[in-house]
């Protein structure tokens, strides 16, 4: 009986001394040494014992009463005195939430590195509304009457005479109407087309235009700023191409071009084939646009250039659909 107690009184002080609060220790003590305790099962039992046997084990009960009754005094005060958690405090001991950080956009982010080349170069933002008139839209910018980028098919229309944008050409007006030269601008924004969306294609993207005026300003001028912009993107091997292009608001015109970088040139999907992916148009700002705005044609001349941000974008990256960028898929976005 001796060892059935002593398992009796280690079982006993374990529960003591593993109870985390009140409530756990006051079970242990009701089944160890509560009126209908184990202990108090085993005190009975002494009658059932013989007689010289009885002392000892009785003596052996009382011990051990007393040190699982003192075990117990001694954990009441420990919890007791520990410190409480009320409502609304904060437990330090738990592990932490790391709350979620959100990132920039890849399509923003890369128009933030494009911003920051241009002004390394003496460049400064310039905004507008993406609402625009016909009159900034068209006529300012030198488009003929009745042109096809005018039309409904190519344009979305809030109203005979209003329009969202279809390009950030439009600040440039309003820009140098406000204005006088010199002018070094470049103009982020969204703008909004009837494209069919496919992996080159949005209806709603983003551009960067860019305009120079000032007396003495050439091609020369373009095609160098813009030939040490895409080194400064993609790094020193990074080719541009220009070919003949037409834009109502710049003669000469030149359609600007990329190596495509998802198949270094040798043709693919993305670049049709071709080797190179077309980002924006660039040229000579047409005289008849200085007119409008009210400079002198004979005194200033300048140059303009439109990047497609999202296909910029793409090359950054290797992202060979746009759709990708405006999915709203987070297994996407999170790789950037």
């Amino acid at each position: 009986m001796i060892d059935d107690l002593r398992a009796l009184g280690e079982a006993a002080r374990k529960a003591f001394e593993t109870a985390r609060d009140e409530s756990e220790l006051e079970a242990a003590r009701v089944e160890f040494i509560g009126r209908k305790g184990k202990l108090r099962e085993a005190r009975q039992g002494l009658g059932r014992l013989p007689p010289d046997q009885r002392p000892v084990v009785g003596k052996f009960v009382n011990e051990l009463t007393r040190e699982l009754q003192a075990l117990y005094d001694r954990r009441k005060a420990a919890l007791a005195e520990a410190p409480k958690l009320e409502e609304g405090w904060l437990d330090v001991t738990l592990p932490g939430r790391a709350p979620r950080i959100g990132h920039r956009h890849p399509v923003l982010a890369t128009l933030d590195q494009m911003v920051e080349i241009f002004m390394g170069l003496g460049f400064t933002v310039a905004e507008g509304p993406e609402i625009e008139d016909c009159y900034h839209s068209w006529e300012a910018l030198n488009y003929p009457p009745h042109h096809p980028a005018m039309d409904e098919q190519m344009s979305f229309y809030i109203s005979p005479d209003v329009l969202v944008r279809s390009q950030t050409s439009t600040v440039q007006i309003r820009y140098m109407e406000t204005h006088e030269p010199p002018v070094r601008i470049v103009i982020p924004g969204r703008c909004y087309r009837r494209d069919t969306v496919d992996a080159t294609h949005h209806h709603t993207f983003h551009q960067l235009e860019g305009l120079l005026v000032d007396a003495g300003v050439t091609f020369a001028d373009l095609k160098g700023t813009l030939e040490l912009f895409a080194r400064e993107m993609y790094g020193p091997g990074m080719t541009m191409r220009f070919r003949p292009d037409f834009f109502p608001f710049t003669e000469p015109s030149a359609e600007i071009a990329l190596t495509c970088i998802m198949c270094g040139g040798r043709g693919c999907r993305v670049c049709s084939q071709s080797g190179w992916l077309e980002v924006g148009g660039s040229g000579v700002v047409d005289p008849n646009v200085l007119t409008n705005v009210g400079y002198d044609p004979e005194k200033y001349t300048g140059w303009a250039f439109g990047f497609g941000i999202d296909r910029l974008c793409m090359l950054r990256h290797g992202i060979e659909d746009i759709r990708l960028l405006w999915n709203n898929d987070m297994r996407f976005l999170n790789q950037f």
